[in-house]
């Protein structure tokens, strides 16, 4: 096979190259990559490379036996970029490029622009074509864009494709597959988003897809681009967003790869102070540069085009706005005006995110930065980022901080629960407990809990009903809405065997539940980001570890949010009321379709004439041990109201499904037979099948749980009835009070897991 011989034209005014060296192509990857072309009548692929320091350039692959300088491209501008046409090269052919670097050494590198490569450890570039692909979600694409994406609702699943599920031994589904599997799930559940983990193409599992190789590129470990396009195609058939994790900040040495492209630092920043991230091994992108700005910026629209991804969460973006970071004295060196910020990629983020939010400014471009740079979430012309969304990291640090102490020490670290607060509505912040807070020996979210096995459980019911409720947008990682105990590792599947244990069981349907709850109350997400979405009346009760606070919607409607932190039954507590009227509970942590004790409900309470807290009346509620109250306020009667209720006659109304309806749908969907308590040392034994199948799959094995048919109340007249066995491995805190003593008592105890 030889190159067609044509003319090319040396043409520095070709409008893409030119756009390309002003770092204004946005499009690159429709130019530079490899694209299936006819040309005099022959059918093949033209190639073209971006390598300004390079002697020479030839494109190798099986087609020519890789033989270097048998297929010589020819620069298209006399300067940098490279092209040649190939007769007779087709779709899934493998190619490198072998560039002849100008000491003379050959090198053999991936195609920066590759819609497509091996699978590893295999690292060719393929040819594939990006048309043909029928999208059916033509709908949802219309929705979003007339979509409030501030103040409308956000509630993240995230996830690694690999290892949420698997199939037998071990083998990851493919994207399309996988979608099979993770749409009931996540529509069960409730979800409205799914993020997932870098699917750029990536040489090293261990990486978790953050050293990125194929900009441009799905990982082939799960299939072909159209595979992946299916993917997006299905979730948004089903009504639900899909994220994207986007690594601009750094890329790995792996020699076929970005590391000097052409035998010099090409992509990376030439300045060996600024150039290399010495921790994480990778280097740095050259944020100053016109050529690589039209790389980065291409590869962000590209995956928002072309496979119609709704947002990108854009990785280490404090690592990109600091020329120190993570460097000792002496590694780094001060900007032109003696400052440690790094100037060329503030600009370029600016750039970035103006480009994206001005094309679609109904996406979302979610920071992940963790420093306290101002204005992250403002607009670059008001001297912003220029994002829409940012990571709320010192809300996570400070929320499992306080978490993981001990309920006796709570009282002395009252302000970690409290102080995001202060700061809540300074971004348009989203709430995240990320797969960062569940890997390398920080155990997962609930082994992070303090106290025994059913103390763990009540302690993240009563921080995820928190976390709810705190304004922001909401994100949690796989795993953790079941309660994993074991640490996430990419290698091996969720521990989906736990849900055949009680407890586990009723936490995800806590999660369920509060999810619904969630998108059933505009108060929790349609003013996240004013004061005037939230109020408190308790933020100092540090003493009891109690907390109440107010969500509001835009009509004016409350939920009263009260959180006992400490494992004491609260009788008697008496705290402001906004409105006058009866307040009613409609979600209680501690609810025996939760796995909680389920003894301790609120009957619609009326206010009293008692001022508190800087209102002018008052309600008096029981809080049960460790757990999240939500109750409903009246709804403050205005003149008029009142008024024209007397003029006109009520119109009747289709009954709207509640909260209360979700609630008592999903106990019965989870109450179960009761059963004999198991043995103090196995697991209770379903049948021969089940033992034998639960102890291939899971290392670890917890105890099964007494189940007894509670029934639910999410406004209980009665307390649910005790069961007259008591579990022998229930936590065995101290009380202080004889009230202490009774909230103690479980309607239902767990064994703990073996470790």
């Amino acid at each position: 096979m030889k190159p067609t011989e044509e003319k090319i034209q040396s043409n520095t005014s070709d409008l893409p190259v030119y756009l390309f060296k002003q770092g204004n192509n946005c499009e690159a990857y429709r130019y530079f990559g490899a694209h299936l072309e006819t040309r005099v009548g022959e059918s093949g692929v033209v190639f073209r490379v971006w390598a300004p320091h390079a002697a020479a350039i030839s494109v190798v692959g099986d087609f020519n036996s890789w033989k270097p300088g048998s297929h010589p491209m020819r620069k298209v501008d006399g300067d940098s970029v490279w092209e040649l046409f190939i007769p007779g090269m087709k779709e899934y052919d493998v190619y490198k490029y072998c560039v002849t670097t100008r000491a003379g050494d050959l090198v053999y590198k991936a195609d920066p622009y590759a819609f497509h490569a091996e699978t590893r450890p295999s690292n060719g570039s393929k040819v594939y074509d990006l048309s043909g692909f029928a999208w059916h979600d033509a709908a949802w694409q219309t929705a979003q864009k007339k979509a409030d994406v501030i103040n409308g609702p956000m509630n993240i699943y995230e996830m690694h494709a690999g290892s949420w599920k698997q199939k037998e031994g071990g083998k990851p589904y493919n994207y399309s597959e996988l979608a099979d599997e993770l749409i009931p799930y996540i529509k069960d559940m409730g979800y409205t988003h799914v993020e997932l983990l870098p699917v750029m193409e990536y040489p090293f599992d261990g990486s978790w897809g953050y050293q990125v190789t194929g900009y441009f590129a799905p990982t082939s470990r799960y299939g072909t681009p159209k595979d992946f396009m299916a993917f997006v195609d299905k979730l948004h058939a089903a009504g639900i967003g899909v994220i994207m994790d986007w690594v601009p900040a750094h890329f790995p040495k792996d020699q076929f790869g970005l590391y000097n492209f052409d035998g010099e630092a090409c992509y990376e920043d030439p300045n060996p102070k600024r150039g290399e991230h010495k921790e994480w091994g990778t280097m740095v992108f050259d944020f100053g540069r016109s050529e690589v700005q039209s790389f980065l910026i291409s590869s962000a629209l590209y995956w928002l085009e072309q496979y119609h991804i709704d947002g990108l969460r854009v990785d280490a973006v404090a690592s990109m706005l600091y020329l120190d970071y993570n460097r000792k004295q002496g590694e780094w060196e001060p900007n032109k005006d003696g400052g440690k910020e790094n100037l060329e990629a503030i600009a370029f983020l600016r750039k970035l995110n103006n480009t994206v939010l001005g094309r679609h400014p109904h996406k979302y471009m979610i920071a992940e930065e963790s420093t306290a740079w101002p204005m992250v979430t403002k607009p670059a012309s008001d001297g912003g980022l220029g994002f829409n969304f940012k990571w709320n990291m010192g809300w996570m640090n400070d929320m499992l901080s306080y978490m993981k102490t001990d309920p006796l020490f709570r009282s002395g670290n009252h302000n970690k629960v409290t102080f995001s607060f202060f700061y809540a509505f300074s971004e348009n912040f989203v709430l995240p407990i990320s797969h960062d807070e569940v890997v390398h020996g920080k155990g997962s979210l609930l082994n992070k809990m303090p106290g025994e096995y059913d103390d763990k459980f009540a302690n993240l019911r009563t921080f995820f009903g928190y976390m709810m409720a705190h304004p922001g947008k909401k994100l949690l990682f796989m795993g953790q809405e079941f309660g994993q105990f074991a640490e996430w590792n990419e290698t091996k599947q969720l521990d989906w065997m736990l849900l055949d244990y009680d407890k586990h069981a009723e936490l995800q349907n806590y999660v369920r539940t509060l999810n619904a709850f969630y998108k059933e109350h505009p108060a929790l997400w349609q003013i996240d980001y004013s004061w005037e979405g939230f109020q408190w009346i308790v933020p100092d009760d540090s003493q009891q570890s109690v907390i109440a606070f107010l969500r509001k919607d835009a009509a004016g409607k409350q939920i009263l949010v009260i959180c006992n932190f400490n494992p004491v039954l609260r009788e008697g507590y008496t705290l402001g009321a906004p409105v006058s009227g009866t307040y009613k509970e409609i979600l209680n942590s501690d609810d025996a379709a939760f796995g909680g004790s389920g003894t301790v409900h609120n009957k619609p309470v009326r206010t009293h004439k008692k001022p508190q807290h800087g209102f002018e009346q008052s309600i008096t509620v029981t809080l049960p041990p460790m757990s999240t109250l939500y109750f409903e306020v009246p709804t403050k009667r205005t003149r008029k109201a009142a008024e024209d209720s007397t003029d006109k006659p009520a119109k009747k109304t289709a009954k709207k499904s509640t909260v209360k309806d979700t609630v008592e749908k999903a106990v019965k969907k989870t109450t179960r037979k009761a059963k004999a308590e198991p043995d103090a040392d196995k697991p209770v034994k379903k049948t021969r099948t089940t033992k034998a199948k639960a102890a291939e799959t899971a290392d670890e094995k917890p105890e099964k749980a007494k189940k007894t048919a509670a029934k639910p109340k999410a406004a209980a007249d009665k307390p649910v009835k005790k069961t007259a066995a008591k579990a022998k491995t229930a936590a065995k805190a101290k009380p202080e009070t004889e009230a202490e003593t009774k909230s103690a008592k479980r309607t239902r105890k767990a064994k703990a897991p073996k470790e």
